[in-house]
């Protein structure tokens, strides 16, 4: 597989799972610089284990996953976190560390052998408050902030580690709606500010299909479909992979698909579902 200048990261022909437990097959699939991707589809259809797996947090079985064209495997750890940060699906709070102390680990990759922070990290580490809208926070406890505040500290930790590539596992679970929509306009922000390439993962179709320049729908393993919201989102495929019947209308706003779901898909609808004939 040959890397490109536009590609940050590749998998190539990969195998994921967990012991004899195959997760996803075969998956063969690249990462642009500069785009938001996000991976979704049902419970069980791999999106997940793909990011895992494309964050090195998982070695595939077969194949192989290159960033920034060389094998992630042959990069050291520190080596993989200046060049990639990761936030897994509801990461554990330390209990009574403040703001600032959390986002300070994000510079480890950075540090010396004396794990001294230095005045460069001191400044990265600001900035990352700044982008977050965090630094009025910088000296609180993280077990006093809300579920959205809490996001953006965890966010922060991953800008500090100054990576271009950010991969979030399920960024707003948990969330209401408006600290929902706090994560991902932040994550919109990062992607257009700091032309930060990010890869998330979504349960939220309409989500994906506002915030990401390119959805990957995953099913069964595989790629059942790969492309921009308005080429991705239809009701076929909403049917397919999701098994559910929908209707998908124009956002007036924003001119993206919106999927409204209406009914679970019935391939073979019984007898007692049809409406009887009066005689």
């Amino acid at each position: 597989m040959t890397s490109r200048s536009d590609e940050i990261i590749e998998a190539d022909h990969i195998d994921l799972g967990y012991h004899e437990s195959m997760v996803v097959h075969d998956l063969t699939m690249t990462i642009k610089l500069g785009e938001i991707t996000a991976l979704v589809g049902p419970n069980g259809s791999g999106k997940s284990t793909l990011l895992k797996g494309l964050g090195r947090l998982l070695k595939p079985q077969k194949g192989i996953i290159l960033l920034d064209g060389k094998a992630i495997s042959q990069y050291s750890t520190a080596e993989v976190a200046r060049r990639m940060a990761v936030l897994p699906q509801s990461p554990t709070t330390p209990e009574a560390l403040t703001v600032r102390q959390l986002v300070e680990q994000g510079r480890f990759p950075h540090v010396g052998a004396l794990r001294m922070l230095r005045q460069q990290d001191h400044t990265a580490i600001d900035q990352a408050l700044q982008l977050t809208q965090m630094t009025g926070f910088a000296d609180r406890p993280l077990d006093t902030l809300s579920g959205g505040e809490r996001q953006r500290a965890w966010i922060a930790l991953t800008l500090a580690q100054s990576a271009s590539l950010l991969l979030l596992d399920e960024p707003t679970t948990f969330l209401d709606l408006g600290h929902q929509l706090e994560v991902l306009t932040l994550i919109e922000r990062l992607n257009r500010e700091q032309r930060m390439t990010i890869i998330l993962v979504l349960h939220d179709l309409n989500q994906a299909a506002r915030y990401a320049h390119r959805m990957i729908v995953m099913k069964a393993g595989q790629i059942a479909a790969d492309g921009t919201p308005e080429k991705v989102l239809n009701a076929s495929l909403v049917r397919d992979v999701f098994r559910v019947e929908s209707d998908i209308i124009c956002d007036p706003r924003t001119k993206k698909p919106i999927c409204l779901p209406y009914s679970i898909f019935d391939p073979m609808p019984s007898e007692d579902a049809q409406v009887p004939q009066i005689l």
